[in-house]
């Protein structure tokens, strides 16, 4: 068994440490007394099983890390970044590819998030997508890439007249709260039951949610049109207000 574990974790992980030499168990009781109680041999085989465990923890744990970091904070705060009352009367465009550059951030960071999972259970054997939490969690990034790309062609892109984005932008905005709301379902449906930390992050994701999503829907809180200018429709990088 132990020499089947080694080799699986050193094809698993090549950059670990070189695999201890393994105790003979057919030696003479007192050459593996003695072989047992080598110093440097003890460290070796203590060093490669820490190393094993660790790098297989962290290559996993690096999965809700990035999914939470993407698809709950970088996307929350880059969805309410318009009803800031900081950006309203300023040139709009700092602020659009502010918004652009924090939601492909909160992608990236999704898509990074998924492929460690996705490594993590092929390395282990373990099915992919076999519970809720992982069909509504691919069904948030997807429909989060499909908007990043979308929101890109439409309002960053001279792609569009404002007539097809003023009629497109409250679809937008819908799609977005509805991708927030996918990112916590799937993000409270994977957390440890029965355990106070669990729970507590649960309830922080959901207030985080809810606030989001409050800020989205009040009307008072959405950018005022600033000069009728800014209707009339003006190329990349310059101000428009959609």
């Amino acid at each position: 068994m132990p020499c089947a574990v080694n080799k699986e974790a050193s094809q698993l992980f090549p950059q670990s440490p070189p695999l201890p030499p393994l105790l003979d168990w057919k030696r003479n009781p007192d050459e593996l007394q003695l072989q047992a109680s080598d110093p440097s041999v003890m460290a070796s085989v203590l060093s490669f099983y820490l190393s094993y465990l660790l790098l297989l923890t962290l290559q996993f744990n690096w999965h809700p890390v990035l999914m939470v970091s993407g698809l709950l904070l970088l996307y929350g705060n880059g969805a309410v970044l318009y009803r800031v009352p900081l950006t309203w009367g300023q040139n709009k465009l700092p602020w659009k590819l502010l918004h652009a550059g924090l939601m492909l951030l909160a992608l990236i960071f999704s898509i990074v998030g998924l492929c460690a999972v996705f490594d993590f259970h092929n390395k282990n054997k373990t099915p992919n997508l076999y519970s809720l939490h992982s069909w509504i969690g691919i069904a948030a990034t997807a429909l989060f890439a499909l908007q990043w790309v979308f929101g890109a062609g439409v309002f960053l892109l001279p792609c569009a007249p404002p007539s097809l984005r003023g009629l497109l932008k409250p679809l937008h905005v819908w799609m977005g709260g509805g991708i927030l709301g996918l990112s916590v379902a799937a993000c409270i449906s994977d957390l440890p039951s029965e355990a106070v930390l669990g729970n507590s992050l649960g309830v922080l994701i959901v207030a985080f949610g809810l606030v989001v999503m409050r800020i989205l829907s009040n009307q008072n809180w959405q950018r005022p049109d600033s000069r009728p200018e800014d209707l009339v429709y003006t190329p990349l990088l310059q101000e428009e207000n959609e």
